[in-house]
């Protein structure tokens, strides 16, 4: 059986620094945000250890659903945009850090959820049941298609309107991102150094090396570096993040599950990034006004039954990267109920918000005012 949040949360930060030299102030600023009062919905997304710790007694029937490769921590803030090597603007999951062999139904399950925790914001409108269809009809349609990359070019006007509205103008975009970056710093690994350096533009690279501070919620605490220059005339920038194993390898003592990530990039319906690497410990990406995740604030300017029927689609596209997969899905999806996927998302909300309320009271936080998930 689960242990309770806080010693969960103790062991999966133990588990953290025997990985990665943790940064601890990072660490400290994530358990400051998990604590908010407003939305119960950055706690969930910094806690996805605990969520598949729970998940399979919570949702007994769907974890023993057929496993594929998945996303794992699957939300709605777990989308973004990037250029392929054509330099066409492609839509889809951002994040593959968790990636790992799970039962197909974690990551609906998941995204779902995400969505009825950050609906708090005033930003979704649907239902929770609504919310599902969309996640489930644009998951079976793509994973019957045989999956097709979500190229922003000549199709998908909502998506590509999207990742081109206002918030993501360059201007804005550098200004926002410089604010979380650190003062220029000398303290890298020659690793991490060459890594950054490998494929930026230009021979003389009179860049500035800075640690990035307060992104993502899963990743507070990873060290994170930047190599941020300006090359003929417009700034250009590249992260590196330490890489771990999915935090799953905490839950099975002397487990060494390897990251998977490279698995996404060679086998998943995707139109990848060409700077988008592991690269020895770390993982290197270029970070751009069209490079980079769209966040929860943003995502109003496009239909929700659009957008949801698409991340179930991306969904799939992750999914496929498992061969053989399609037929077993599909079979096991005949064989459930219409409201599975609305049933079990309300159960694990439910479990989320209970741990949140205890973690604000273990920081002697205000009275909670936790979401009720809309089910009709």
């Amino acid at each position: 059986m689960h242990t309770d949040f806080v010693a969960a949360t103790q062991r999966y930060e133990t588990w953290l620094r025997s990985q990665v030299s943790v940064v601890e102030p990072e660490l400290d600023y994530k358990h400051r945000e998990m604590a908010s009062k407003k939305s119960a919905f950055p706690f969930f997304r910094g806690t996805y250890y605990r969520w598949a710790e729970v998940w399979p007694f919570t949702c007994e029937g769907c974890a023993s659903a057929p496993r594929t490769l998945s996303v794992g921590d699957l939300h709605v803030e777990n989308f973004g945009t990037w250029r392929d090597r054509e330099g066409r603007l492609v839509w889809g999951v951002n994040d593959l850090d968790e990636v790992e062999d799970l039962p197909f139904t974690n990551d609906l399950v998941r995204l779902a959820a995400s969505a009825i925790l950050g609906a708090v914001t005033g930003k979704f409108h649907l239902t929770l049941k609504s919310i599902c269809r969309s996640i489930l009809t644009g998951y079976v349609l793509q994973l019957r298609s045989g999956g097709q990359p979500f190229v922003l070019e000549e199709v998908h006007p909502e998506l590509r309107a999207l990742a081109m509205q206002s918030d993501r103008e360059p201007v804005k975009f550098w200004k926002k991102f410089k604010k979380d970056l650190s003062k220029p710093t000398s303290e890298l690994s020659d690793e991490v150094k060459v890594a950054l350096l490998k494929d930026l533009p230009g021979t003389d690279h009179d860049c500035q090396f800075r640690a990035r501070l307060k992104a993502g919620m899963g990743s507070l605490g990873k060290p994170r570096f930047v190599a941020l220059t300006e090359f003929m005339g417009s700034l250009v920038a590249r992260e590196a993040k330490a890489l771990t194993p999915p935090s799953t390898a905490c839950l099975e003592i002397g487990s060494q599950k390897s990251p998977r990530i490279s698995d996404v990039l060679s086998h998943a319906v995707r139109c990848t990034d060409p700077i988008y690497r592991v690269d020895g410990s770390w993982v290197v990406r270029r970070l751009a006004p069209r490079c980079s995740r769209i966040e929860l604030d943003q995502l109003d300017c496009v239909s929700e039954t659009l957008m949801f029927a698409s991340m179930g689609a991306e969904a799939a596209n992750i999914h496929l990267g498992t061969p053989g997969i399609t037929e077993p899905i599909l079979n096991w999806l005949k064989s459930q109920d219409g409201n599975w996927l609305a049933n079990t998302a309300g159960a694990m909300i439910e479990t989320v918000i209970l741990d949140w309320k205890v973690w604000r009271k273990t920081d002697k936080a205000a009275p909670v005012h936790s979401p009720k998930p809309r089910r009709k």
